[in-house]
């Protein structure tokens, strides 16, 4: 570990791999609770135009990205809101689109496919100076607001109705969420890339869920769990020399898989309640 600290680029990385690893599940735990687990890999691909959109314009494909997966988060939520389209064809929509549309504007910018694979597929070792003060700023954006607005955002993931009722301005808090989602993608892209992201911030969250009994538990439990897989799958990558974002996706579902163990013997320890007795 003292060695990793010794190069400059490491230190960014890890950097950038502490801010990754705690906004996504922070946001993720909110996504999870909804049922909306699958709109992180629907706004990566959309943010896989925004990056595209950058290499054709020569701006910095982070600013773009977070500018079009925004829009695209913006526009999934009106359509649930508003459309008949369901939100899983809406989802459906966003894949696609995303693609094609990354793929087309790369093509017009004359770069090649492999130009994407740093995004696609995670290049923290290569974060720029620049690219880390961007990470970290959004990352702490992200970070604050899911947590200071915590009770206001669960409200409206666990019963939307209700929460209207309570007088909470559902729709914007909808919009919200899914703009801290887009957010989100961006800060980890460079991370674990647009195709993982939506692992890293639905899998700690199912792992923090096997072993916690309440939601603000399970909402810390997973920005941890988050934490751990990001530091400790970078750390790893260096150590056994394979890619950081594949490698912080399976350390993650390794600690899903011990907590499902953990949480299953806790369960089968907790006395049972018996129905007391009418006569």
């Amino acid at each position: 570990m003292i060695e990793l600290l010794g190069y400059d680029f490491m230190r960014r990385a890890l950097i950038a791999a502490v801010f990754t690893g705690l906004a996504a599940p922070a946001i993720g735990t909110f996504l999870v609770q909804r049922r909306l687990a699958l709109l992180g890999d629907g706004l990566g691909h959309v943010a896989l135009t925004g990056v595209a959109l950058g290499l054709l314009t020569g701006v910095a494909p982070i600013l773009t990205a977070v500018v079009v997966a925004g829009l695209g988060a913006v526009l999934i939520e009106l359509l649930r809101m508003y459309g008949r389209t369901s939100a899983d064809v809406a989802l459906a929509m966003l894949f696609y689109g995303g693609i094609a549309g990354g793929v087309l504007l790369t093509n017009l910018a004359d770069e090649s496919a492999n130009s994407l694979n740093s995004y696609l597929f995670g290049a923290i070792t290569t974060v720029s100076d620049g690219d880390l003060v961007l990470v970290g700023a959004l990352g702490v954006l992200v970070v604050v607001l899911s947590i200071g607005l915590s009770p206001q955002l669960f409200a409206v993931c666990q019963d939307e109705e209700h929460a209207k009722v309570s007088g909470v301005p559902v729709r914007l808090y909808s919009i919200l969420i899914a703009v801290l989602a887009a957010v989100t993608i961006t800060v980890a892209m460079r991370t674990v890339g647009l195709l993982l992201v939506s692992a890293l911030m639905v899998v700690p969250v199912a792992a923090s869920q096997q072993v916690t009994r309440s939601f603000r538990a399970t909402h810390l439990a997973a920005m941890v769990v988050g934490l751990f897989a990001a530091v400790g799958g970078l750390v790893t990558s260096y150590e056994i020399e394979t890619q950081p974002g594949p490698t912080i996706v399976l350390i993650a579902l390794v600690i899903f898989g011990v907590a499902s163990l953990v949480g299953a013997a806790a369960r089968r320890r907790r006395p049972r309640r018996h129905p007391v007795d009418s006569a």
